[in-house]
């Protein structure tokens, strides 16, 4: 220590010590040098605090301004293409996983059986078509028929009565002439008896009996003659009866045809009805015609199941179009993770097998978590209930333009992030 500190050692006994200025009186006091890196030890102790902090914060607001879960596949709606009618198929146009555009004819059936059935239903209609012609054209027929009919035995029906007026007049005519030439035959056969027997006498003269035998031989025959006429007065009366009954008859029977334009009606109105079943069944037939060509419902690539030569029935399936450019994502996220997830939010989906990274956003959340959706949902009204973190299945729509490479492919795993801020 002596050697290290020197000024420090006792001087000499015979040696006079110098005189040393007071360090109070001409330096200014400094404290020892061992303290100053304990000061810089804490400010770099609280500079480290700060940062790890800050980081810690900073980190904190990273890791909550967005949710992501690894349970997400790419989703899409498969386009089943089924057969509309049965038939032979004649032609396919399409390879597996083709691309195809909305439209395009996939499959081709052999058409000849409609194009008959189109024909035959065609010449149905046209034959339709003319019976309801023919009848509308005898409906106006018949009723100006119906109508003259009606007049004519209206008229005939009052001929008749008048015709009966008559034929009885004549009958009562005829009956008092009758009654006449018998009052005259009476008469003259009287006188004729008297005359008989005057001449008998000879108290007259035979020429007076002859006038009075001519007398009544006339008025014998003036009875039979208006007793004939009597006779056709009352057949007179009957054909004018029978007249009027024949008048009546015609009348009631005229009288119906008004049902009988009625039925004529209904019959047209039946044919029109047939010819519009008709016209359906040629449209019927015309779409049978359209379906032998199966085309496809929307574009993307084709998955078939069907060759040339498979007799295929109406609803059977024959291939499936993948949709490639309508592809979204589903992401089974646990409730927990819902909180502040909205509809609208930004997504980026990172795409395991290419690494890819997609940009969309949130398109909706479901009604119900992934189980309820299931053949036997869960019953968590039991003994043994455990909780378990359910999950909720949200979609994520690509924005536009994102898959136009198509290698998005659905069901392939991704890893969505779902910016929440």
């Amino acid at each position: 220590m002596a050697d290290e500190n020197p000024s420090r050692s006792m001087p000499d006994a015979g040696k006079e010590s110098p005189i040393e200025p007071s360090p109070s009186l001409n330096t200014v006091y400094a404290p020892p040098a061992y303290h100053r890196p304990k000061r810089w030890r804490n400010i770099v102790i609280v500079i480290a605090i700060l940062v790890v902090v800050l980081g810690g914060v900073f980190l904190w607001r990273y890791l909550s301004s967005y949710e992501s879960t690894d349970d997400a596949q790419a989703d899409v709606h498969l386009y089943p293409v089924s057969a509309r009618i049965s038939g032979y198929v004649a032609k396919v146009n399409v390879e597996d996983n083709q691309w195809v555009q909305e439209g395009t004819v996939l499959v081709e059936i052999d058409p000849k059986d409609y194009e008959v059935a189109v024909a035959q239903a065609q010449a149905n209609l046209t034959s339709a078509e003319a019976t309801a012609q023919s009848l509308n054209i005898t409906v106006p027929i018949t009723s100006v028929n119906t109508s003259s009919q009606l007049k004519s035995t209206a008229s005939d029906i009052e001929n008749a009565t008048a015709g009966i007026t008559a034929a009885e007049r004549q009958l009562i005519a005829a009956h008092a002439q009758l009654e006449e030439a018998q009052a005259n035959d009476v008469r003259a056969q009287d006188d004729l008896r008297r005359y008989k027997l005057l001449v008998d006498k000879r108290e007259v003269a035979e020429q007076v009996y002859d006038q009075a035998l001519a007398a009544a031989k006339s008025s014998t025959a003036a009875v039979a003659a208006a007793g004939a006429n009597e006779s056709a007065a009352q057949q007179f009366v009957e054909q004018a009866k029978s007249r009027a009954v024949e008048a009546d008859a015609n009348h009631e029977s005229a009288e119906t045809g008004p049902q009988q334009v009625s039925s004529t009606r209904a019959r047209v109105r039946a044919a029109i009805a047939d010819v519009e079943q008709r016209r359906a069944l040629l449209e019927q037939a015309e779409l049978n015609l359209q379906y032998t060509k199966i085309v496809a419902p929307v574009a993307g690539e084709v998955n078939k199941t069907v060759v040339v030569g498979l007799n295929v029935q109406a609803g059977q399936q024959l291939l499936t179009v993948v949709p490639l450019d309508q592809v979204w994502v589903t992401a089974n996220f646990k409730e927990t993770q819902l909180k502040h997830m909205r509809v609208g939010q930004k997504a980026e989906i990172h795409v395991d097998s290419t690494g890819q990274t997609f940009a969309g956003h949130v398109d909706s959340i479901a009604g119900a978590t992934g189980p309820l959706f299931s053949l036997f949902p869960p019953q968590n009204a039991t003994g043994n209930y455990v909780k378990i973190v359910q999950r909720v299945p949200v979609k994520i729509v690509l924005d536009p333009g994102e898959n136009r490479d198509r290698q998005l492919r659905p069901g392939m795993n991704v890893v969505p992030d779902i910016i929440l801020q």
